[in-house]
């Protein structure tokens, strides 16, 4: 039974497309019969015609990619956008790295391992990027031997 007319009308009157139009399967005669507007806006009223809801797009998809890369995955070469230092800037590498080396210093010298003039020294190496980790430092303290023996 075709009822071309009959959606167009209702998808005008309805302000969407034909294909968005859904006319009650048991009262087919009624609607074919119906010709006009009027008797159109009555079959909406009624409830034997109605406006199907727009499909949106499934997140589920989305919420299962979230997950796997809060366990960390999913962060290889092919999912990355941007260059290292725009994915952790630059600077924010430099102040963890230098605060971790200030409080290893800090440390020795709370320990009484390292006399004043030798952590004023380090400190300063330190601030000039002499350093690439914590563990250089310590390298650097063990190998230059000025840590304090007791």
């Amino acid at each position: 039974m075709k009822l071309t007319v009959q959606k167009r009308l209702a998808a005008q009157l309805l302000k969407c497309s034909t294909d968005r139009i859904w006319t009650d399967p048991e009262n087919l005669e009624t609607i074919k019969e119906a010709i006009t507007k009027q008797d159109i806006r009555t079959l909406i009223s009624n409830g034997l015609i109605k406006k199907k809801q727009k499909l949106g797009i499934s997140r589920v998809r989305a919420r299962k990619r979230l997950v796997q890369k809060r366990k960390g995955r999913q962060k290889g070469h092919g999912s990355r956008k941007g260059k290292e230092s725009a994915r952790l800037p630059e600077k924010k590498l430099w102040m963890t790295t230098v605060r971790m080396q200030r409080m290893f210093l800090r440390e020795l010298k709370a320990k009484n391992l390292l006399t004043s003039a030798n952590y004023r020294k380090l400190l300063l190496k330190v601030k000039g990027g002499f350093f690439r980790s914590r563990n250089h430092l310590k390298l650097y303290i063990n190998e230059s031997g000025l840590i304090i023996k007791k």
